[in-house]
């Protein structure tokens, strides 16, 4: 069994993906979050525990960018096939995937284990905050297998028209972690390393849960089977070249928290340094909460859009664009109003440390300032990722993060800017990153797919040259 989604409303096509998915990742969230506000108010050591997980978040960044870049590229190439009726290379794309997940889990493990003290080091580990980090990521890193194959294989539950299935995986893990958080950390008084303990476990269980489905569940019509686990060359090198748009913005996030941590330290001095690594947490663990609707609803259109756009239904494809533009904005800027007004009411979910706060509410203020035009990157990045236009989706990965944030990082403080220029850095790229990502894609795909007649092969000259035709 399987969904047609060349038919009925886009509207509600995409409703019955997003709603559940956007739900799903939020869910998901409580993994690290949970732990970081049950971490946060820990007595005396709470915030220098939440700069210990600053401190770790790029390494946690990188194993979720090996995830996407697997995930995010066969996704897509999984749902274009389905919609194309090449049911052969659909089911190789979903053994491929789950191959390169445990490939690519086992080397992380082995590389990053005996490189974990200088790492840290490296990402601005104090000597305060060094044993936090520490005992974080060392049991973080045995659950990478867990982790990496529960959020790599559940968008296979969500393109077959499942999203409710996939929603659960993270429920299921969520919620353990909700409860062996407290537990962990309070009851048997292990501390960081019970937040550990208890996200490792939950993941687990969650990657159970979504392989059972994919190998056993009879309501889907694709499951990993031997047979397509063996490893085509010409099928990996597509997917993981889509995939290095999800890759990129994941790493590209990595380097940003390295780079920020450290300009803190520098800028924030002896005294409040640690203090704003913990304020840029906190803040990190609050844009992941508000961003993960708006990342709902554009990875929920996805396949909706790439199974329409492999089915040559053009008109299709540009009313969901146009219907997951919209439900983005609306969302982007309710939380956009309510992130200004209030931010010390976000601040209090994670901390209630005077000196947290009072650095937190400006600090908010300056970096959320322009979050609105995240809809315009979001939605961007979905149709180029979604119609495999990996180039493109890479490059706006990359411009974003890489070219405008991290620069801009080390230029504004040291133009005077200080602490302010760090936080500021972000909305600058919010603004001109999201607005050229959407006006590419409009110019370069929308417009393009707008005047072309359903049914027919796109010509090389209009949309792109290398894809005349859907195999």
């Amino acid at each position: 069994m399987t969904t047609d989604f060349s038919k009925g409303r886009m509207t509600g096509n995409i409703l019955r993906q997003a709603v559940p998915l956007a739900l799903a990742q939020l869910v998901h969230m409580l993994y690290n979050i949970v732990d970081r506000i049950f971490i946060g108010h820990m007595p005396d050591t709470g915030t220098m525990a939440l700069t210990g997980i600053g401190i770790v978040l790029p390494v946690i960044s990188l194993i979720g960018a090996c995830t996407n870049l697997v995930g995010s590229g066969a996704v897509p190439v999984f749902s274009i096939a389905r919609g194309a009726g090449d049911t052969e290379k659909a089911r190789m794309a979903l053994g491929n995937a789950f191959t390169l997940l445990c490939l690519f889990s086992g080397i992380l493990m082995v590389f990053l284990y005996p490189v974990m003290p200088f790492l840290l080091r490296l990402l601005g580990a104090s000597d305060q905050s060094l044993p936090f980090a520490e005992n974080y990521l060392r049991i973080y890193l045995i659950g990478t297998p867990f982790a990496m194959l529960s959020i790599g294989m559940n968008g296979f539950l969500n393109a077959q028209g499942f999203p409710g299935l996939g929603m659960l995986t993270t429920v299921i893990g969520a919620v353990l972690n909700l409860i062996l958080d407290p537990i962990l950390i309070y009851v048997l008084n292990l501390g960081i390393a019970g937040a550990a303990i208890a996200t490792v476990l939950s993941q687990a269980v969650s990657c159970l849960w979504v392989l059972y489905l994919l190998v056993f569940g009879r309501k889907l019509a694709y499951h990993v089977r031997p047979s397509n686990m063996k490893l085509r060359r010409s099928l990996c090198t597509g997917m993981l070249a889509l995939g290095l748009s999800g890759f990129m913005m994941q790493a590209t996030n990595g380097i940003v928290q390295a780079a920020t941590n450290a300009q803190l330290h520098v800028y924030g001095g002896m005294a409040m340094g640690d203090i704003y690594v913990s304020v840029y947490t906190v803040i990190g663990s609050v844009r992941e909460l508000v961003s993960m609707p708006i990342s709902g609803v554009t990875s929920g259109a996805q396949p909706v859009i790439g199974y329409n756009y492999g089915a040559r239904l053009y008109r299709r494809v540009c009313e969901g664009i146009r219907i997951m533009t919209g439900m983005g904005l609306i969302y982007t800027l309710v939380m956009w109003v309510l992130i200004l007004l209030h931010p010390a009411m976000f601040i209090s979910l994670f901390s209630s440390d005077p000196a947290l706060m009072e650095a937190g509410v400006v600090s908010f203020r300056q970096f959320f300032a322009a979050f609105i035009f995240m809809t315009a990157q979001f939605a961007g990045q979905s149709v180029f990722q979604g119609l495999g236009f990996a180039r493109h989706a890479i490059f706006f990965s990359l411009l974003r993060k890489v070219i405008i944030v991290v620069p801009l990082v080390f230029i504004l403080p040291a133009l005077g800017f200080g602490v302010a220029g760090v936080f500021l850095a972000e909305p600058i790229s919010d603004i001109l990153g999201g607005s050229c990502c959407y006006l590419t894609m409009y110019r370069s795909v929308y417009r393009e797919i707008r005047q072309a007649e359903d049914g027919h092969v796109i010509h090389p000259g209009t949309l792109r040259r290398k894809k005349a035709a859907h195999k």
